[in-house]
């Protein structure tokens, strides 16, 4: 810039200037670039009003990034505090065990949980850990047995507790096993207990533009007369708006983004398939969460002995145990069904029914226990009805999987049902709900339906996943809730759905409470 067109700079550029503006710009004259951290340092303002104001100056391109360094700093988070009082979970186990082993006896799971205060979930991540360096065995009985007078492994681990302690500090400056250690206790989903957090920090340098040179030189050297933003009743009563002009507003800014109130994707998805169901025809049916093993598992012919009632894969109600009686006739014929196969033209499966245990409440498994119960309350035939269900099963979280989720189940009854519509309804949900591009099925067995058939979606990143099973309903499950018609049912996973749909790639991403990423993302419907 020549030096005439400096000085056609006109006072209107300097008077809009904010005294927050005026202090970098003097900064940046003197020495240039200088980072955002150091700017703070020279002028005395906080961090968010250096940040503030930078975000002024690029928008009027006075000022410019140079440089934008990445790093990633370590941390504890309040267990990681805690632990560098009283030592971590592996600390105390490993110590608890060999304790125990030199005082003749072994320590046991439940003995470690009454002394910890601890459920087996917390507990699980810190032994495996402890088994894969061999450090530690499980027993029968679930006895802990260390294998080695020392644990490397949690002596590396207080180590870093201890050193991290002091404060934040830089993760890519640590060495390979030290960064090893810290990514598998970092925090994480489904991993909120851990003692490290692991956080990015962008560092960036800025210098003047070739119009901010200018601004700056003229700041410098003529100065800035502070105007006044508003005009409020103080300035009126001493009488200082007769020496100082109103700073001009910049009309060429970018305004404020207005951090309006949106519906999370997720749950705008979710509401997208109710009122698709809704638009088909089908009316909406509700049951309890909390579920009795009637409801959630007899009445779909799943016998009292089948694995999946195994407390690996359900959760059970800890108080109160049991729920009220199960109405009549349904008890009495689902059990008959169970024990021979009353009318239904089947053998059943030859055992004796609990009845107490039918009781048992269990956190809801399967969507499909609500249809149970709709099927129990004398339906529309021909009807259709569907469900979306929070359903809990215990599983390993990972991109694909988790612990609690919502399902859509449905069913249709009718005397012209046929497995042909099922295939038709399926295709259908999987190109207008989960906006799926190529679908296929898979034969599949599931206790309450023959034939069954599990539905395959193609996701851009993950490729082929499974969103859930479905087929027609044995006459063990219809007949004794009193239906004679066919009927088809199924129940489809809306959190996998929602991945294809919302084009996320990791389940986890679904709840996530990330604010920029929850206004930004666009909604495909």
């Amino acid at each position: 810039m020549t030096p005439e067109e400096s000085s056609s700079l006109g006072k209107q550029e300097l008077s809009s200037l904010h005294p927050l503006e005026v202090a970098v710009l003097t900064d940046l004259h003197t020495q240039s670039p200088t980072s955002e951290a150091d700017l703070a340092t020279h002028t005395g303002l906080d961090p968010a009003q250096v940040s503030m104001s930078i975000g002024w100056l690029q928008a009027k391109q006075y000022i410019t990034v140079t440089s934008e360094n990445v790093t990633k700093l370590v941390s504890l988070t309040p267990t990681g505090t805690e632990f560098s009082k009283s030592g971590s979970l592996l600390e105390r186990i490993f110590n608890g065990a060999t304790e125990a082993k030199q005082q003749g006896s072994l320590l046991t799971m439940k003995s470690l949980q009454e002394t910890l205060g601890l459920q087996a979930s917390d507990l699980s991540g810190p032994i495996g850990a402890l088994k894969k360096e061999r450090s530690l065995q499980i027993g029968p009985g679930g006895t802990l047995e260390p294998t080695q007078p020392t644990s490397a492994l949690t002596s590396a681990l207080a180590i870093l507790i201890k050193d991290i302690a002091h404060g934040p500090s830089s993760y890519d400056d640590r060495p390979d096993h030290a960064r090893k250690i810290i990514d598998t206790f970092s925090q994480r989903r489904g991993r909120s207990q851990e003692p490290f957090r692991v956080d990015e920090h962008i560092m960036r340098s800025f210098t003047l533009t070739e119009v901010g040179i200018a601004i700056a030189a003229k700041v410098v050297t003529t100065g800035v007369k502070e105007g006044y933003a508003q005009l409020t009743p103080e300035i009126l009563k001493d009488g200082s708006w007769r020496s100082r002009a109103p700073r001009p507003y910049n009309i060429a800014l970018r305004p404020p983004r207005i951090a309006a109130g949106k519906k999370h994707p997720y749950r705008s998805f979710l509401d997208k398939v109710k009122t698709t169901l809704v638009g088909m025809g089908f009316e909406e049916m509700r049951g309890p969460i909390v579920e009795s093993e009637f409801w959630n598992m007899d009445t779909l012919y799943m016998p009292q002995f089948h694995p999946a009632r195994d407390i690996h894969d359900v959760y059970f109600v800890k108080s109160p145990k049991y729920s009220e009686a199960i109405p009549e006739p349904y008890i009495s014929q689902v059990a008959q069904t169970h024990r021979d196969g009353w009318t239904t033209g089947s053998r059943g499966w030859g055992y004796p029914f609990n009845e107490k245990r039918a009781q048992r409440l269990v956190l809801r498994s399967q969507g499909t226990a609500v249809s149970s119960r709709t099927l129990a309350s004398q339906p529309k035939i021909p009807g259709k009805y569907f469900s979306i269900a929070r359903c809990f099963r215990y599983d390993q979280i990972d991109a694909t999987h988790a612990t609690d989720f919502f399902q859509t189940e449905g069913i249709v009854l009718g005397n012209t049902i046929t497995f042909q519509t099922l295939l038709g309804l399926l295709s259908l949900f999987a190109k207008e709900m989960a906006q799926a591009k190529k679908v296929k099925f898979a034969p599949a067995y599931f206790p309450f339906t023959e034939p069954s058939v599990e539905l395959h979606v193609e996701h851009p990143k993950l490729g082929w996943i499974e969103l859930g099973g479905a087929g027609l309903l044995r006459p063990e499950v219809t007949h004794p809730l009193g239906v004679k018609v066919p009927v088809i049912a199924w129940g489809l996973g809306l959190d996998r759905m929602a991945m294809v749909a919302l084009d996320i790639h990791d389940i986890r991403d679904l709840f996530t409470a990330n604010l920029d990423l929850i206004r930004h993302k666009p909604m495909p419907f």
